[in-house]
């Protein structure tokens, strides 16, 4: 990863921070998004301090805010002439149902509208600097994932757990579906799950899934380990070509049916490029 620069958001804590240390540690220039500035500056330091490299820098922003997404991507544009890596991590989840300032269910704007829109605006960037990955952070509980266009943002039925399972959905179908745009650039797109992993990404589920929360958590997976499947395909040289791919623990694995269809896919894309003022 010497001479490489990496840009993963939601860096400031969890698997993004633990992933950033990892690749700093490999030669890498990360830049790490977040949200909140206090936390990020504090974040640059331990993973500066961990990895022993000065390579470690950081650029707030609001991945809930469309305006903020775009002041990012403009920023990143002036900041590095090239972007070898770019890591889409943040995610929220949330008890009850909260829109965005964009008027957009919080889930759904941050997990998956988030990755489409920084994604999208950094595309020409990732391109000219081929060969380079794209690596969009999901779950495995995109299995559980629905998809109704007539209700995409659950103004019926809101659930956190169908929610997430949606926007994680999204993310592989989104993955899968830039993959094919891409072919023939030198740009790579991969989704993960992380594994069961014990972050602060749960700390706004429902009061009552708290406790069973809390003991699941004895059998999570570290942060540290939680990490290591992104800095997989973010770094390992078998992986040089690869595309389109799902993986766990390493492997790549089959996802859900409705992950694989192609039409949806499509037309996913159709309608979030609608959502974040693309078209």
């Amino acid at each position: 990863m010497s001479g490489k620069t990496v840009l993963i958001t939601g860096a400031n804590s969890g698997i993004g921070l633990e992933a950033t240390v990892k690749l700093a540690r490999r030669g890498a220039a990360v830049m790490m998004v977040g949200r909140n500035r206090e936390k990020l500056d504090l974040a640059v330091a331990d993973a500066r301090a961990r990895a022993g490299t000065r390579e470690v820098s950081s650029l707030v922003c609001d991945l809930s805010s469309q305006v903020s997404i775009r002041a990012l991507a403009a920023e990143v544009q002036k900041k590095v002439p090239r972007l070898d890596v770019l890591v889409n991590n943040a995610g929220a989840v949330s008890a009850a149902r909260r829109l965005t300032v964009d008027g957009l269910e919080e889930t759904f704007a941050v997990n998956h509208l988030g990755y489409f829109l920084l994604t999208s605006l950094l595309l020409d960037l990732v391109i000219r600097s081929a060969p380079a990955r794209i690596i969009n952070v999901a779950s495995v509980a995109h299995r559980s994932g629905t998809l109704d266009f007539d209700d995409l943002q659950f103004e019926k039925g809101y659930s956190t757990m169908r929610a997430y399972g949606r926007s994680k959905l999204c993310n592989v179908l989104f993955s899968n579906e830039l993959a094919r745009r891409l072919a023939g650039t030198g740009v790579t797109v991969n989704s993960l799950h992380p594994g069961a992993v014990a972050t602060h990404i749960w700390s706004r589920a429902p009061t009552m899934a708290l406790p069973i929360l809390a003991l699941a958590k004895l059998f999570m997976l570290s942060p540290e380990e939680g990490a290591d499947t992104i800095v997989y395909l973010a770094a390992s040289p078998e992986l040089e070509g690869r595309t389109g791919g799902y993986y766990e623990k390493n492997l790549p694995v089959r996802p859900s049916r409705l992950a694989q269809d192609e039409a949806i896919a499509r037309r996913l894309w159709d309608e979030s490029a609608r959502l974040t003022g693309l078209v």
